[in-house]
């Protein structure tokens, strides 16, 4: 959606020739209300985690999955143990290498019985990942889009014309991931669906974080996925693309994804071995893997809300809560967000915080590994600033010269396209948040989140060493301030190669070119849109 903003400012005259937001196609039709699963402790998850969750005081169990392949085994494995119902709710699903066995697995699972619903938005659908939406055909199978476009085609102009005539409308997306299984297993965190997101793609790996969830709060994260499933915004796709939802596109369809599954090139990355090995879902399940016992909140925006925000309903804005356990920190606050625009209120909370003598210590992409560089230039504003107030900065390396605590292998670290894409605070090293939501103005006002605040010293401490591993001056760019001749204060990028210490002046980049487009772009005035 950023890269769209271009496209928006250069056609302000078509703009203003549009009226308030519309609804979303498709919304007069009716559709069928359903819910999560009733009674999912008679299931056979079921009856194991409730039985666990007794003998641990009521608590949900907990397991973080910082490796980008683990993140993709787990969602193959979870979705194998289905038995009665599936929910995929997810801001981008591609049908590429992994995305297509995820499908697969999925159209097996109804295959078997198992009810599903799929809920994705449709802010980055592109050319070929409608291929999904066959899979409406499948009577235990129910797609829906949230918020969709008029056009459903996969024309860029066209899809451009159509969000400059109704921007305010399709601005507005669900940044939302979570899987849940049986209404007794989940994940839930800040991974979308493909190669690039399970760091095995060589052109682009990019980090992030799920945490596996067990136990009674599944229950309170199935009731949000019903909230968006339910909502206005959500739409069958059958009201959008009848015509893909045969069953001749279905039949198409499973034997295009046998095809292309059958031929898959591992490349460095072992599908059926990794997925014959059971793990990390057999380990969680054996208990080798043991989960970690703590209460926990889940923190979700509403479907509506942007109405919720401006007063016109009742409901949850998840900025709320996350905000208040910011600003209860006594000591230390760590913070991972791969786009970091805070704005007026976000600079406030950093000054709030150290005038307690707080510590902070941010972790965010560098300009040579950001995989938006609209954001990037965005968050140039605030490098200095932020500086001044006394928070430590650091941006991660598009090459890292260590892999702990990055999510991937050496051998595909070595291709140098690392950027980051999970979102993890850690407070006072108790308590922890992990989810969708950036720290950035699109995350608290233009996209819905999801996210868990979750009490637990333990997951606190792992992550916060995964945080001191990736800011070692081999893995990032420690930024720091130095006076001028004048005493202007400039900025430092501090970092490590082959062994020496090296301080760049100039912001590093992967070519001149690169740095100019983000210099250019920061003269935009589009910090409500990042």
């Amino acid at each position: 959606m950023r890269a769209r903003i271009l496209v928006l400012l250069t056609t302000l005259a078509i703009m203003a020739l549009t009226g308030c937001s519309t609804l979303p196609p498709g919304s007069n039709r009716p559709k069928t209300v359903t819910t999560a699963l009733a009674h999912p402790q008679l299931t056979p998850l079921g009856r194991k985690f409730d039985t666990l969750a007794r003998g641990h005081d009521g608590n949900s169990g907990f397991r973080v999955i910082p490796v980008g392949a683990d993140g993709f085994l787990i969602r193959m494995q979870m979705i194998n143990a289905a038995t009665r119902t599936l929910d995929l709710q997810y801001f981008i699903f591609h049908q590429d290498n992994t995305g297509g066995l995820l499908t697969d697995a999925v159209l097996r699972a109804a295959d078997r019985g198992v009810r599903v619903r799929v809920l994705i938005d449709d802010g980055e659908m592109r050319s070929g990942d409608d291929q999904v939406l066959a899979l409406a055909a499948h009577p235990l199978i129910q797609i829906r889009i949230f918020n969709p476009f008029s056009y459903r085609g996969h024309n860029p102009l066209l899809r451009s014309v159509d969000f400059i005539t109704d921007a305010e409308r399709l601005d507005y997306r669900m940044h939302n991931k979570l899987l849940v299984v049986d209404n007794t297993l989940a994940l839930v965190g800040g991974r979308n669906i493909g190669d690039r997101y399970f760091q095995i793609d060589p052109d682009s790996q990019v980090a992030d974080d799920d945490v596996f969830v067990a136990g009674p709060l599944t229950q309170k994260l199935s009731a949000t996925f019903d909230d968006y499933w339910n909502s206005d915004m959500a739409i069958p796709v059958e009201a959008l693309s009848p015509e893909k939802t045969t069953v001749a596109a279905l039949i198409s369809f499973r034997n295009e994804l046998n095809r292309r599954n059958s031929q898959l090139k591992t490349g460095g990355f072992n599908y059926v071995k990794r997925l014959a090995s059971g793990e990390p879902f057999a380990g969680i399940m054996s208990g080798t893997l043991p989960l970690v016992w703590a209460q926990a909140q889940v923190v979700c925006d509403s479907p509506d809300k942007k109405e919720v925000e401006e007063g016109k309903m009742g409901g949850s804005l998840m900025q709320r809560p996350v905000e208040e356990a910011v600003l209860g920190v006594h000591s230390e606050l760590l913070m991972i967000t791969p786009y970091l625009i805070p704005g007026k209120d976000g600079m406030q909370i950093f000054s709030t915080l150290r005038r307690r003598k707080v510590r902070i210590r941010v972790l965010t992409n560098s300009l040579s590994s950001t995989p938006v560089l609209l954001a990037q230039a965005g968050f140039m504003h605030y490098q200095i600033p932020m500086l001044k107030e006394g928070v430590e900065l650091y941006e991660i390396r598009s090459l890292l010269g260590n892999t702990r605590g990055s999510g991937e292998t050496r051998s595909i670290a070595r291709y140098g396209n690392y950027s980051l894409h999970a979102k993890l605070y850690v407070f006072d090293r108790r308590k922890v948040f992990i989810g969708s939501m950036n720290f950035d103005q699109r995350s608290f006002h233009l996209n819905t989140e999801i996210g868990l605040l979750i009490d637990s010293p333990t997951l606190a401490q792992q992550i916060a060493q995964r945080f001191n591993e990736m800011v070692l001056s081999v893995n990032a760019y420690q930024l720091l301030l130095q006076p001028d001749a004048t005493g202007t204060p400039r900025l430092l990028w501090r970092t490590s190669e082959d062994g020496n210490t090296v301080e760049y002046e100039t912001e590093p980049a992967r070519n001149a070119w690169q740095r100019f487009k983000a210099d250019c772009l920061s003269l935009l005035p589009l910090d409500n849109e990042l």
